[in-house]
């Protein structure tokens, strides 16, 4: 049962990522189906801030499905894609210290969690790029591709090898997605200009 799960996450996964690459409002239910599953199999592996990680993707892919079918302004349409600015970076760089500490010490203090702190720091960062997508933050593609390449090695350590390939794709997704964002950025700037 556990390995149909594991298909099931990898399949719904990949589509997922490919949608949003293509800025496609489906990537939303896709990867509620991906999130939910994902949730159960990190749950049953101990990996608890991943657990939580898919409770709040969940919220936050509920926004993204929200905000990407809410009509827009034709001057915000064409800003789709932006980036931020150095506050946010700023505040993203505090939210993931934070989060990392609280989250790291408490799984670490109370539960049986495998590699807390890890996990907690790719777990922190994947909220902020789950967020960044909603937003249609360019920034969000760096944030994936850092976090793909952490949970590859915990899934590796925790002998989710089905996981391993999917995040080794995801990292690849994410450079892609990055690359395809990246030029729409540039033609939106120069329409502007």
């Amino acid at each position: 049962m556990l390995k149909f799960l594991e298909i099931i996450g990898f399949a719904s996964g990949i589509l997922g990522v490919w949608l949003t690459m293509k800025k496609n409002k489906w990537c939303f239910p896709i990867g509620l189906i991906n999130v939910s599953v994902s949730l159960y199999l990190f749950f049953m592996q101990g990996l608890y801030a991943d657990s939580l990680q898919q409770i709040v993707y969940i919220i936050l892919l509920l926004y993204g499905w929200y905000t990407w079918n809410t009509p827009v302004s034709e001057t915000q349409r064409l800003l789709v894609i932006g980036r931020l600015n150095s506050k946010e970076i700023f505040f993203t760089i505090l939210f993931i210290a934070i989060t990392t500490r609280l989250l790291g010490t408490t799984l670490a203090e109370f539960t049986d969690a495998k590699l807390p702190f890890l996990d907690s720091f790719a777990t922190s960062c994947a909220f902020l790029a789950q967020y960044f997508i909603a937003r249609k933050k360019i920034e969000t593609w760096i944030l994936w591709m850092f976090v793909n390449v952490i949970y590859v090695g915990i899934y590796f350590n925790n002998e989710m090898y089905l996981y391993v390939v999917l995040f080794s794709i995801y990292g690849i997704l994410a450079l892609m997605g990055w690359n395809s964002w990246k030029t729409e950025l540039k033609i939106s700037n120069a329409e502007i200009t």
